[in-house]
C-alpha cells in the first residue's frame, strides 16, 4: 500500500536521478528540501494538513504532569512547560511535516545557499515584529544565534561550534557561513527561536526563571501563570504574520492555550472526565479501551480520535548506564534485556495490543532490515567491523520470552550470559556475585510523571524476575526536578528512557549519542555511549550524497545502536490516541508525522456547531 511518505520518499529518489539533490546555485527560494526540492511550490496558500478556513476563538486546555519553575525554555537551568519552547517562539523557517525535512519561510521571506551549503542565507520580512510592536532586525537574529550557541541549552550548541562566521549581508539578509561539510545545517540554522536583543540587555540569560518571558514575534503570548500550577497563552490579535504568512494559514486557530499542572497523571485524568481539561492523550492502551467510556464520553461531550503516522518508533523503555559497572559489559546488558519479560508485561498492561519497539527507527523506511546487513548498509558498516558488537552486522532481534509470567527459557539464558560476564551465584546466599564476592545490585530511577505508560507496574514485575537471578534491584521514585537534576548529571544506574526521532534524523544524533555528548551534563547521551562507528555515520549520514546512501546510512546506524543494547525496549503507538471535547476539530488531511510537533494545537480548532 503506498502512503504519503513512500510517495514523497519516491520524488526525492526522482530528483536525485534528475540531478536536483545537490543543492541549486545561490539564488533566494521560498523554500528548501533536506533532498530535491519542496515540494509546494511558491506561492502556496498553506500547509496541506492545514485548515485555512477554520474559524478562529475557543480556548484549549490541556495537562501535564510535574511543574514549572522558568518561562525560558532555551536555557539548561529550571523546568519549562515543554510546549512552551513551540507555542511561545518563532524561527526564520517553518517546517512541513508532511514532508522528511523541508522548511518554508515564516520570519524569513527567502533561504538562499551556496552549490554545495557551505553557507545559508536568510532574507528577513519587512513586516516581522515582535510582540511588543518593535520590528525583528538582522541584530537580533545575531544575538540569539550566538547567545543560543553560547549560553543556550546544549541543545543548540553543536550546530554553533560549526559556524565559521555570522555576518549581516544587507539591511534584512544575515548569512551563515559553515566550517565543515554538513548539508543539514543549512535547514539547521532555520529553525532556531529568534530573541529580542534589547530585552536581555543588563540580565543573564542563563539564569533566567519565571521572573522574565522572552519576548518573540510568535503567534501566541504569555499573559498569565502561576509557578507550578498553570500558563495561559493568547493569541495575539496584532500578530505581525495574519495575510502575511502563508506557513501560517490556518494554524494558530485558538484563542486561548492553558496550560494545567498535576502532581501525577491520575490526577490530571480525573479533571479531564470531570471537564476541567478539554483534550487528553492518552498512551496506555488499556486505560483507552476500558476507562474511557465516562459520562462526558457517553452523551457525546467528549471525542474518542486515533491519528495514525509513519514515523519512527523512537526508543522507549529502560536505558543502562554503561559509564558504571556492571553496565560497561554488553553481556550484562544483553541479560538484563532477555529477563525483562516483555510479552508478559505487554499481556498485562495492554492486553498484547502493542508492537514492541525492536530498533530505534523501527516502523518506518530508515529502520534496519531484517537479518545480515547487506549492499550499502554493509559498505558503512565493514569499515567498524572489528569493534561492532554481536549483531550489527549478522542482524540483531529482541529477545523474545514465552508470554508465560515465568519466562524460565529467557532467565536460563540471561544467567548463562551473566556467566560469561564472571557473574555466579552465591549458593550460600542465592545472591549473584562477582569474582571479588561483590553482589550485583544497582537503582532504577523513577519519575513521578512516567515518561512511559505502565512503567511501574512493568518495572515491579521486571526487579521479581531479577530477584530470581539473584540481583539485587531497588525502585527510587524523586520527584520530576530531582530526576532532571540527577539525569543532567548522568546520576543513575538504570532509568526510564524516551527519545522521539524523526524521518530527517541528522545534527541531533550527535547529541543524542554522539561520543562528545557521553560526558556533557544534560545531552541526550544518557547511556553514556561512546562508539567511533556510532560517530562515523553521523557524519556519513550528515555528508550522504543522495537519498539512497542517506537511507543506507541511517539503517547502519540503527543496528549499531541497537546492537549495543544499551536500552530494555517497551512498546509504542504506530498512531496517537487523543481524547477531545467535541468542539475541537483537526482536518481530515493528516501529515506523514500524523500527531507530532506542529500538530496539536497548532492546525485544531474550536467550532461549537
Amino acid at each position: 500500500m503506498e502512503t504519503i511518505l513512500s510517495r514523497t520518499f519516491a520524488g526525492a529518489a526522482t530528483a536525485i536521478c534528475l540531478g536536483l539533490a545537490s543543492p541549486a546555485a545561490a539564488e533566494p527560494s521560498h523554500g528548501i528540501a533536506m533532498y530535491g526540492e519542496p515540494a509546494l511550490p511558491e506561492g502556496f496558500t498553506a500547509l496541506p494538513y492545514a485548515n485555512p478556513d477554520a474559524p478562529l476563538g475557543g480556548r484549549l486546555v490541556q495537562g501535564e504532569v510535574g511543574t514549572f519553575d522558568s518561562l525560558n525554555p532555551h536555557i539548561l537551568k529550571g523546568e519549562t512547560p515543554w510546549q512552551l519552547r513551540f507555542l511561545a517562539h518563532e524561527s526564520l523557517m517553518g517546517r512541513s511535516y508532511d514532508e522528511p525535512f523541508t522548511l518554508y519561510g515564516v520570519l524569513a521571506e527567502s533561504i538562499e545557499t551556496a552549490p554545495d551549503r557551505s553557507w545559508v542565507e536568510f532574507t528577513l520580512r519587512p513586516e516581522a515584529r515582535f510582540s511588543d510592536g518593535s520590528p525583528v532586525t538582522v541584530e537580533d537574529v545575531l544575538w540569539s544565534y550566538e547567545t543560543l550557541g553560547t549560553e543556550g541549552h546544549p541543545r543548540y550548541r553543536g550546530t554553533w561550534a560549526q559556524v565559521a562566521s555570522a555576518e549581516q549581508t544587507g539591511e534584512r539578509s544575515v548569512r551563515f557561513t559553515f566550517s565543515e561539510r554538513n548539508d543539514e545545517l543549512a535547514l539547521i540554522m532555520g529553525m532556531r527561536p529568534i530573541l529580542k536583543k534589547a530585552q536581555w540587555e543588563g540580565k543573564d540569560f542563563t539564569d533566567s526563571g519565571v521572573d522574565e518571558i522572552p519576548i518573540s514575534s510568535a503567534e501566541y503570548v504569555v499573559t498569565d501563570f502561576e509557578p507550578g500550577r498553570h500558563v495561559t497563552l493568547r493569541r495575539d490579535p496584532d500578530y505581525w504574520g495574519n495575510g502575511v504568512v502563508p506557513f501560517m494559514n490556518g494554524q494558530g486557530n485558538l484563542d486561548e492555550i492553558r496550560m494545567e499542572f498535576y502532581g501525577d497523571s491520575t490526577a490530571m485524568f480525573e479533571a479531564f472526565k470531570g471537564g476541567a481539561l478539554n483534550i487528553m492523550r492518552e498512551a496506555d492502551a488499556q486505560k483507552w479501551e476500558t476507562q474511557y467510556d465516562f459520562p462526558r464520553v457517553q452523551n457525546g461531550e467528549v471525542e474518542k480520535s486515533v491519528i495514525p503516522h509513519e514515523r519512527p518508533s523512537g526508543i522507549y523503555g529502560f536505558v543502562m548506564n554503561t559509564r558504571r559497572a556492571p553496565f560497561d559489559d554488553w553481556r550484562v546488558r544483553e541479560a538484563l534485556i532477555t529477563a525483562f519479560n516483555y510479552e508478559f508485561i505487554n499481556q498485562v498492561l495492554n492486553d498484547g495490543r502493542l508492537p514492541r519497539v525492536t530498533s530505534y527507527f523501527s516502523n518506518s523506511v530508515l529502520g534496519m532490515e531484517d537479518g545480515p546487513a547487506s549492499g550499502r548498509v554493509l559498505e558503512y558498516l565493514e569499515p567498524y567491523s572489528d569493534d561492532l558488537l554481536p549483531g550489527a552486522i549478522e542482524g540483531y532481534t529482541q529477545p523474545e520470552g514465552d508470554g508465560s509470567e515465568r519466562n524460565r527459557a529467557n532467565l536460563a539464558r540471561a544467567m548463562d550470559l551473566l556467566a560469561e560476564a564472571g557473574w555466579t551465584i552465591d549458593r550460600s546466599t542465592g545472591a549473584l556475585v562477582d569474582d571479588a564476592g561483590e553482589t550485583m545490585s544497582f537503582e532504577i530511577l523513577l519519575a513521578n510523571g512516567d515518561l512511559v505508560a505502565g512503567t511501574r507496574q512493568a518495572i515491579n514485575i521486571y526487579t521479581a524476575a531479577l530477584e530470581r537471578l539473584g540481583i539485587e534491584a531497588s525502585v527510587s521514585l524523586v520527584d520530576d526536578a530531582q530526576f532532571k537534576s540527577r539525569t543532567d548529571a548522568f546520576d543513575f544506574d538504570m532509568t526510564e528512557y524516551s527519545r522521539a526521532l524523526s524521518l530527517s534524523p541528522g545534527n541531533e544524533q550527535r547529541y543524542y549519542w554522539g561520543s562528545e555528548a557521553a560526558d556533557q551534563e544534560g545531552s541526550r547521551n544518557w547511556m553514556g555511549v561512546r562508539s567511533p562507528a556510532i560517530d562515523g555515520l553521523i557524519d556519513a549520514m550528515l555528508s550522504a550524497p543522495s537519498q539512497e546512501d542517506y537511507v543506507a546510512a541511517v539503517r547502519a546506524l540503527d543496528r549499531v545502536l541497537t546492537s549495543g543494547r544499551y536500552v530494555i525496549p517497551l512498546w509504542f503507538r504506530p498512531d496517537s490516541l487523543i481524547a477531545h471535547d467535541a468542539d475541537l476539530h483537526y482536518p481530515e488531511t493528516l501529515p506523514a508525522y500524523g500527531d507530532y510537533l506542529g500538530f496539536l494545537p497548532d492546525v485544531w480548532w474550536y467550532d461549537e456547531d
